[in-house]
């Protein structure tokens, strides 16, 4: 997953500030290490040239089974070979209750049927 940025890609995730693929894979790895059983949804927001904006919400529990629904806001810069050179993200931490999950799907892609974040009014 980390080739498709590029080598000296920057990135600001909540208050941490990542700058390249091998901080990128540490990034990643102690993210899903504490951000278990995740499923996200994206939404497209806004393109130009080589500049993407979405949306997201995803949910997931720590180790302690406490479950939380994040929602953000994602906006993505492209070289010209396609590959990320910026990637910003602002993300907000809600506590949910297990009940209280929207996104039920087996571990893996969104199935193509399942709702999107306009559908819940997210």
């Amino acid at each position: 997953m980390a080739l498709a940025y590029t080598p000296d890609s920057e990135w600001r995730n909540r208050s941490e500030f990542v700058n390249g693929r091998e901080a990128i894979v540490g990034f990643l790895t102690r993210k899903w290490q504490r951000e278990l059983e995740y499923r996200l949804i994206k939404e497209l927001w806004a393109f130009t040239e080589n500049r993407i904006a979405v949306r997201f919400a995803y949910e997931w529990h720590d180790d302690s089974g406490n479950w939380f629904r994040s929602y953000g806001n994602e906006n993505w810069e492209f070289e010209a070979n396609g590959l990320m050179q910026k990637r910003f993200a602002s993300i907000n931490d809600v506590p949910i209750r297990q009940q209280d999950r929207q996104f039920h799907w087996p571990q893996g892609p969104r199935p193509d049927d399942h709702p999107g974040l306009s559908d819940f009014g997210f």
